[in-house]
């Protein structure tokens, strides 16, 4: 990309504990700023990420701008601020760059260089005040010591009631019966344990079921939002009073605030009681912008920038992708009785056969590749988002107790990580630099395959993770149900384009498409391990007999290969802990 002349190009960062925010935006001649890109990559906290990690989610961002803001939660001290502003030089030589923590973002995300308080309520919190060149905080510390009032505190405050209510009435109290359900689990004691694993992050997420739970009369948990919210306004009011703000303009945010209406008037009400002269509102503006805003050195404004209209180019290909067209067989589909019904979807799956059969050249393909790599020590790696990437998880994780294969032979990544195999996380999709990050940070090298999963063939994760396996030498797969997508030259080493035409629901590719997807994964992973000697005959030798279905179906398996009683194949398989391959090999020595 070349510049323009005397137009400016700004990249604001702003990393957290959680996330990284960044937008990347147009300054030009006259002052009009136009939004180019934004995302949203993994957390950078600059006391807690390594070095040469930083360094590489910096790298996957745009290469060229003219102004780079870097602001990372843990960049508190000067020393700081100079090693980042080294480490931005080596990824932006040409750049003036500008660094700091995150409060400073935050500050000129809601003020730009003006004074005032912003309060923080997201997966942490913090409030920090800004008054003629003084600073003042409260809260932020963390949270085993602070974050009192964040998503993380309400979630750890939900968590405890409800057990407290188990300990106290010996009932599941509505709010944990949400838990469980929320995040798959099946008891209290798994929830339990859980939470003891779970990062921040994750149970921060909890917390809009602590809102809801707080919507049915009589529940109590009403009580834990007010709690919070008035230890967040007793903060905002020491920091004003420290600041010496007589009628302080605050500034609230965070995705607590930000969803929560709720909480937002719990913290109005409270902070009356200390500050009732101020001026309260709910910042639009990310971290990344105020980070973009001290960059730029007064060029860009506090204003929402203008979008780039050529950013609608992956929108466009999604309308005209086949998995989005409707379908003419199903144009009455709201108007048919339960027989007519199954009827229908039971003759729309014919589709998946004859799809499978017109790509059956690319899935041989596909097989030879992911063989060949295998056999020399490679891995493959399936990468998707939504029910692409849990089909990839799925095939992924039933490896190990069918063919009795290390965990890491094949893996599973999808956008926005674990959480998103129980529901939908989102943006994760539309982020190419997490895909490229998700392939650096699994290790992928030359010796593996990545195979590429996504229905309508241009999801960003996807192409992101392709993308960076190719510059690392590992081969790759592309698999879609879109044989008519957008092409830029060759995707993938095999091009797998799966003709299941339109859904009878416009748009659910979980139906024929996830179908045709979930066959073709169990296809290329069987046959590459039958290929790779893990079947003799039809019967899986290699699989782990872990329960009483799997050794029944063992000593089934050994009365045929070695032609003996089933007791006597019981006994023969206890002998060799269960294991088919070893028990043959010693029968027939």
């Amino acid at each position: 990309m070349a510049f323009a002349p005397a137009t400016n190009y700004i990249l604001g960062i702003e990393g957290g504990g959680t996330k990284t925010d960044w937008v990347y935006l147009q300054i030009s001649p006259d002052g009009q700023s136009t939004l180019l890109d934004r995302g949203r990559l993994p957390a950078a906290n600059y006391r807690l990420i390594e070095q040469a990690d930083l360094k590489t989610l910096l790298r996957s961002l745009p290469s060229q701008a003219t102004h780079v803001g870097i602001f990372l939660a843990g960049c508190a001290t000067v020393a700081g601020a100079d090693e980042l502003a080294t480490l931005g030089a080596t990824i932006w030589p040409d750049a003036e760059i500008a660094t700091g923590g995150d409060r400073e973002s935050g500050l000129a995300a809601a003020f730009g260089d003006q004074d005032g308080i912003i309060v923080i309520s997201g997966t942490g919190s913090a409030v920090h005040g800004r008054r003629n060149g003084k600073i003042e905080k409260a809260g932020g510390w963390g949270q085993l010591l602070g974050d009192r009032g964040s998503g993380f505190d309400i979630a750890v405050h939900g968590l405890r009631h409800c057990l407290r209510m188990y300990d106290v009435e010996n009932r599941t109290h509505p709010l944990a019966q949400s838990f469980l359900c929320e995040l798959g689990l099946n008891s209290l004691n798994d929830l339990v344990l859980w939470a003891q694993e779970a990062d921040k992050s994750a149970i921060g997420k909890l917390a809009p079921l602590v809102f809801e739970a707080a919507e049915v009369p009589g529940s109590k948990i009403d009580i834990i939002l007010d709690v919070c919210a008035r230890r967040l306004a007793e903060y905002a009011g020491v920091v004003a009073s420290r600041l010496d703000f007589k009628h302080p303009p605050i500034c609230l945010l965070g995705s607590v605030f930000a969803h929560q209406p709720k909480y937002v008037d719990l913290f109005k009400k409270h902070l009356a009681c200390h500050t009732p002269d101020a001026e309260v509102e709910i910042c639009g503006r990310s971290g990344a912008h105020g980070a973009a805003f001290i960059a730029s050195k007064g060029t860009l404004t506090t204003s929402e920038p203008a979008t780039n209209e050529p950013a609608a180019d992956r929108t466009e290909d999604l309308a005209t992708a086949e998995t989005e067209q409707a379908n003419p067989a199903s144009a009455h589909l709201d108007e048919l009785d339960t027989p007519a019904l199954v009827t229908l979807f039971v003759k729309d799956q014919e589709a998946v056969t004859h799809a499978l059969a017109d790509r059956k050249a690319e899935l041989e393909a596909a097989v030879d590749l992911v063989y060949a790599n295998l056999k020399k020590g490679g891995r493959l790696f399936y990468v998707g988002a939504g029910t692409s990437g849990r089909l990839g998880v799925l095939d992924a994780s039933e490896i190990p107790p069918t063919f009795s294969a290390s965990p890491d032979l094949i893996q599973g990544i999808i956008a926005g990580g674990h959480e998103a195999l129980h529901r939908a996380v989102e943006g994760a999709e539309d982020s190419a630099p997490s895909g490229s990050i998700a392939i650096t940070d699994r290790g992928v090298n030359d010796q593996d395959v990545v195979c590429g999963i996504t229905a309508s063939g241009n999801t960003p994760f996807v192409h992101g993770a392709l993308k960076k396996a190719r510059t690392l030498g590992a081969r790759t797969i592309l698999l879609t149900c879109n044989p008519a997508r957008h092409r830029e030259g060759p995707s993938a080493d095999v091009e797998i384009d799966l003709p299941t035409g339109p859904e009878l629901i416009a748009g659910s590719t979980r139906l024929k498409a996830g179908t045709a997807t979930k066959l073709a994964l169990n296809l290329i992973s069987s046959c590459t391990m039958i290929r790779l000697g893990k079947v003799k005959g039809n019967l899986m030798i290699d699989l782990n007999a872990s329960n009483e279905k799997l050794r029944a179906r063992a000593a089934r398996m050994l009365t045929t290969l070695h032609r003996c009683t089933y007791q006597e194949a019981h006994q023969h398989l206890a002998a060799h802990r269960w294991n088919v391959r070893a028990t043959l090999d010693a029968l027939t020595k």
